[in-house]
Parts: C-alpha cells; sequence; structure tokens
C-alpha cells in the first residue's frame, strides 16, 4: 500500500473512454496529405502529447521535411475535423472508474485530471460525461496551462500548486502511455501506473519501467491509502 495526498489522471484512454476519436482524427488529418499511417504508428509516437508537437512527432518519424510538409495546416484541419467528431460522440468513462474515484475522495486523497488536449476539448469531454470539479475531480490541469508539455512534469507540478501538495513521493500518476509514465517520473511521483485500456500495449508501458501495470484501473483501490 502507497500513502497517496494526490491522484494525477490523464484523461483520454485513462478515465475516458472516447473510442481513440482523437488519435483516429489525427490519423485522418495527416494520411489525407497522402501518408498512409496505420492508428497504431499514430499512437506510438503522437500519445499523450500536446496535440500540435504529436502532430510534429508523427511527421518527423516518417521522415517528412518540415519545409516542404509544415505542421501548421494539419493541425488547424484536425481541430476542425475533432469538432465535427465531437458533435455526435458519446463519451463515457470506463466501468468502475467513477466509483474508483469516488473511493478516493473519502479517502479524502485528492484527485486531478491532467492531459494533453486543449482546455476546449477537455471541458467538453467532461461535459458530454457529466463530470463536475468538486464532485468527481479537484482540478484540471490542460496543455493550455502550462508552457511545457509532456513528458515535462510541468502540468502535474501545477496540480500540486493549484492543490497544496508539497511532497512528490505522495503523488500517483496513472495513464494509458509512455509519455504519461515518463511524466510521472520526471515529476519525482511516489507512483507511477500504466493502465492497458488506451494508447499503448503492456509491453509498451513496461518499457518505461512504471510501479505497477494495470488492466483496469478499478484495481488502483488495492494499492493506496491516504
Amino acid at each position: 500500500m502507497h500513502k497517496v495526498e494526490l491522484a494525477v489522471f490523464d484523461m483520454a484512454g485513462t478515465v475516458v473512454n472516447e473510442d481513440n476519436v482523437v488519435y483516429k482524427t489525427l490519423q485522418k488529418a495527416i494520411n489525407q496529405k497522402g501518408y498512409e499511417l496505420t492508428l497504431g504508428f499514430v499512437l506510438e509516437h503522437g500519445a499523450g502529447k500536446e496535440k500540435h508537437q504529436a502532430i510534429k512527432d508523427i511527421l518527423a518519424a516518417v521522415g517528412a521535411d518540415s519545409n516542404s510538409e509544415p505542421s501548421e495546416p494539419i493541425f488547424e484541419d484536425f481541430k476542425k475535423k475533432l469538432d465535427d467528431a465531437y458533435d455526435t460522440l458519446e463519451v463515457t468513462s470506463f466501468d468502475g472508474v467513477q466509483n474508483l474515484l469516488a473511493n478516493l475522495k473519502q479517502l479524502h486523497i485528492k484527485i486531478a485530471l491532467n492531459t494533453g488536449y486543449n482546455s476546449k476539448i477537455a471541458n467538453l469531454l467532461l461535459q458530454k460525461m457529466n463530470w463536475k470539479k468538486g464532485e468527481h475531480y479537484d482540478e484540471l490541469v490542460t496543455a493550455d496551462d502550462v508552457s511545457q508539455g509532456r513528458p515535462h512534469p510541468a502540468m502535474i507540478l501545477r496540480a500540486m500548486e493549484l492543490l497544496a501538495v508539497t511532497d512528490t513521493a505522495k503523488v500517483l500518476k496513472a495513464g494509458d502511455s509512455i509519455i504519461d509514465i515518463e511524466e510521472g517520473k520526471n515529476a519525482n511521483c511516489g507512483v507511477t501506473i500504466g493502465v492497458t485500456t488506451g494508447a499503448h500495449t503492456e509491453a509498451q508501458l513496461r518499457s518505461a519501467g512504471p510501479t505497477y501495470i494495470l488492466n483496469s484501473l478499478t484495481e488502483l483501490k488495492e494499492l493506496v491509502k491516504p
């Protein structure tokens, strides 16, 4: 059992089940430029990152020249496509996750959500799930709130600041991508958790060396105490 004061959860693929719509849309926006990238490739090189940076990294991974293939038009097209996709998308949480968050709150463990999405998208997801600040979570930190994206620990450090938590050893970070785990380690979190419900496989998550790998986030309640 780990003594935890603050649990920081990634959103999509971790506590939010949106059927990878963001990365499928990212894949579509890039492939319209004449590429034939698989969803697996997009997830491997882009998962968990601020989305413009994800596009840059995916293009770099296929050897695209940034002068002849600038990332900005793809990013702008991606945002329009995503707005369209979200209009009809049904968004839920994963089975048991809402109960897990309620259990953590009963234990007086603070809950922060963090994400490589911008504030607009993150809040839209939460609205679709009917999740409310102060009820389901205590703070939300998005890519808009910090100057450096994952794996830099800025979002975790911001959550700690907002929730008056000073000891990183009592912070847990959980996410579905390698970059979530790297972010937690860079923040010196006492516990880092990879969950297999989203972007990366168990083998990919294991390569980042998390404290635990879980098949369901609900298994977390056996590992923490206030």
